[in-house]
């Protein structure tokens, strides 16, 4: 079983969505919304890649929106701008391999197969023309 315990920390505690007492998952359920980018491994005839937005995330399973209904059993690689940063400074995002488990609308659920946690690009900042 995954864990996210050696995951990078925030000064922010995400409370799990549901309680164990009527949860059946084995894994909590955080509610964190990101940005999420996918793009489908092995893909021939559905688009190649998408974004979204996270709905939930627990160590076992990933929930986005997404405009493009996903097919069960696709394998996607997901990419999603973590909330912590590395030092205090240093942004994350978390890639995740998995397979997607069920689609609803536009709700797609992703059972992790693996995951890391990569450092982030920061987007270039303009030039001050005031100098």
């Amino acid at each position: 079983m995954k864990d996210f315990s050696g995951m990078p920390q925030s000064g922010t505690e995400f409370a799990p969505i549901a309680s164990a007492l009527n949860e059946r998952r084995g894994n909590s359920r955080f509610p964190i919304q990101q940005d999420v980018y996918y793009r489908i491994l092995g893909a021939r005839s559905d688009p190649a890649s998408g974004t979204g937005q996270t709905l939930n995330i627990s160590s076992s399973g990933i929930l986005f929106k997404t405009e493009s209904p996903l097919t069960p059993g696709k394998h996607l690689e997901v990419s999603i701008n973590w909330p912590a940063q590395l030092d205090g400074k240093c942004p994350l995002k978390l890639v995740a391999r998995g397979w997607v488990k069920r689609c609803r609308g536009s709700q797609v659920a992703v059972e992790i197969e693996k995951y890391e946690f990569r450092t982030r690009r920061i987007a270039a900042q303009p030039a001050d023309s005031s100098d």
